[in-house]
């Protein structure tokens, strides 16, 4: 006789797997997660505020 099998768990094992390989090329679809994507723009905006702070003046003499 074979091995007692109970459905309910092996349909959720199935769709569980089949939910991670959805996930998996969501994420290779996607990239970044929604930190770097906060932390790039940090960066960013800092490096343009640093630039900001060193620009010399818009040219007029008085």
């Amino acid at each position: 006789m074979g091995d007692i099998v109970n459905l309910n768990r092996a349909r959720k094992r199935v769709a569980r797997q089949t939910a991670a390989k959805e996930a998996d090329a969501n994420r290779a679809r996607f990239g970044r997660s929604k930190s770097e994507r906060a932390q790039e723009q940090q960066v960013s905006e800092r490096a343009k505020a640093l630039l900001d702070q060193h620009r010399l003046g818009d040219g007029e003499a008085s």
